[in-house]
């Protein structure tokens, strides 16, 4: 027989691989839309987002901040759910394992990334 809460935890964590959030009720009463608003990848393709942002302004505004660690976080690849989950293992905070995760991808930016937030 499977435990019921370690077989919710493995079908959380799944979800969090996909573009939907899932919860009872947003299966029920969400818009697939929304649910899509509301998925973790999209939560951490945000934070790199933000990460940019913040990367071109404090260039903008005199910080060591060099343009081609700029086009590094632009062109970066797309968000490596298993590396960030093996860091927040060992780190035990999300945003922390979400920014070694994406400084592995773009070594050149790797000291920038969350810089001053």
């Amino acid at each position: 027989r499977v435990n019921t809460f370690a077989r919710s935890v493995v079908l959380l964590k799944w979800a969090s691989m996909e573009e939907n959030y899932i919860s009872p009720l947003s299966t029920r009463y969400a818009s697939k839309e929304m649910r899509a608003n509301f998925a973790d990848i999209t939560r951490y393709r945000i934070w790199r987002k933000l990460w940019l942002a913040l990367a071109e302004a404090e260039m903008e505004l005199g910080l060591e901040i060099t343009q081609q660690q700029v086009d590094a976080l632009r062109n970066a690849p797309d968000v490596d759910l298993k590396r960030a989950d093996e860091f927040e293992r060992s780190l035990r905070h999300d945003v922390m394992a979400h920014v070694h995760a994406f400084g592995e991808q773009v070594t050149v930016a790797k000291p920038i990334i969350h810089l001053g937030a």
